[in-house]
């Protein structure tokens, strides 16, 4: 028996062109299920009582998007017509070129649509995106794959993702002073969230100061616990061994932390770079925020540091205990738990592109970078000398708006 082949289908090949090769009498059943309107309304067979419908963005290994029909979707249209007695038999598959499969996709995520309105401006929106992006850097291409990988693992609801972070002495970057932490995963359909924060007993007396920042005792996120360094390489170890596989280590800028792990002897030895194009069983993977946030402003080159992602994605704005707190950034608790959160706002939302013009509409097209968001200088450098003039500004530290000067 011949293996049954599944993949997915352009949705314009399912809109345009399946009804056309149909008898007649065929038609118009099917476009009463596929129409747009149709398809977000909660009695569609395809989500029966559940608004909106779930579609598939899949990215071609060129970067170019497009919207996807499963081929299961597909199928399942087929055989409701039939028992709903709106066709005498089953409608034909359309043609066999027309199914895509996995392999052809570098990545592929689902994404929601809930008005037949959204549905029409995310096709437009796709095609602009794709003629934007012929021509581009190869790096961008690369970093958008990532971005679209993270989201179809975070979509899939398996594993564990840990945030790590560490803080070392400025004078010998050698002697760690500071651990933190923050993990999210599902537990029989039930998120989990936890986080800690340790301070090295034998750095006590090593303060940072003259280049970084000591705010060791600024964690805000729970209680910190003062550990010894042996101490300390067993908690590691203990915390990365005890987390569901597979298991995405998430950092912002991963190299200095992952030389640290290696050097504490946490258990890594298997982890790699590469996130991978379909949810694996097992496995640590290594995430970068930093990538990911350059992928969502359209940055081929270089990164941006954490302040000023999560300033951007309004993380201190939504997560801080309360509005205005300080967030005390450079201690080693409070940036691993910003990092998830980053992390969470970006792979739990919308594809790239749509979630690049929700957080900034109207704010790409430049001739020079087609898919690269244009920012103000307040919000490129945090000691603009206008961040707090006559019109107000966002408070470097905090995310919050700045009252204007009366």
């Amino acid at each position: 028996m011949a293996p049954i082949v599944t993949g997915y289908y352009r949705y314009t090949d399912i809109w345009f062109k399946w009804p056309e090769v149909l008898p007649a009498e065929y038609r118009d059943p099917l476009k009463g299920v596929i129409a747009h309107d149709a398809l977000v309304h909660p009695q569609n067979p395809l989500h029966p009582d559940v608004a909106g419908v779930t579609l598939y963005q899949g990215i071609f290994h060129d970067g170019e998007a497009r919207l996807l029909f499963s081929s299961a979707q597909v199928d399942y249209v087929r055989y409701w017509l039939k028992a709903m007695n709106l066709t005498k038999e089953l409608i034909p598959l359309p043609y066999s070129e027309c199914l895509l499969t996995e392999a052809e996709f570098s990545a592929v995520s689902p994404v929601q649509f809930m008005t037949g309105g959204d549905l029409r401006v995310a096709t437009k929106n796709i095609d602009k995106n794709n003629k934007r992006l012929k021509g581009s850097n190869v790096g961008l291409t690369q970093r958008r794959a990532v971005f679209e990988r993270v989201r179809q693992m975070w979509s899939s609801k398996v594993g564990s993702w840990l945030a790590v972070d560490f803080e070392e002495w400025e004078r010998d970057h050698t002697v760690v002073t500071e651990f933190g932490w923050s993990s999210f995963r599902y537990e029989e359909g039930t998120e989990v969230e936890e986080q800690g924060h340790f301070t090295v007993a034998e750095a006590r007396s090593l303060r940072n100061g003259q280049y970084i920042t000591d705010v060791r005792e600024h964690y805000i996120f729970g209680e910190s616990q003062e550990v010894s360094k042996a101490d300390l390489k067993r908690k590691l170890k203990d915390l990365i061994s005890g987390m569901p596989r597979p298991l995405f280590l998430v950092f912002h800028d991963p190299s200095q932390d992952i030389k640290t792990l290696k050097r504490l002897q946490a258990p890594i030895e298997t982890a790699v770079l590469d996130i991978p194009d379909k949810t694996p069983e097992d496995g640590i993977f290594i995430v970068d925020t930093a990538v990911l946030f350059a992928a969502l402003c359209g940055e081929a080159t270089g990164t941006r540091g954490l302040g000023q992602m999560c300033n951007q994605l309004q993380v201190f704005v939504k997560y801080l205990p309360n509005p205005g707190d300080e967030s005390w950034l450079h201690n080693a608790g409070n940036d691993a738990h910003y990092t998830l959160l980053a992390l969470k706002e970006m792979a739990g939302g919308e594809p790239l592109d749509m979630q690049r013009e929700q957080r900034w509409p109207n704010r790409t097209g430049l001739p020079e970078a087609k898919l690269q968001v244009k920012f103000e200088d307040y919000e490129e450098y945090s000691d603009y000398e206008d961040q707090e003039g006559v019109m107000g500004g966002y408070d470097s530290r905090t995310g919050a708006l700045v009252d204007a000067v009366q």
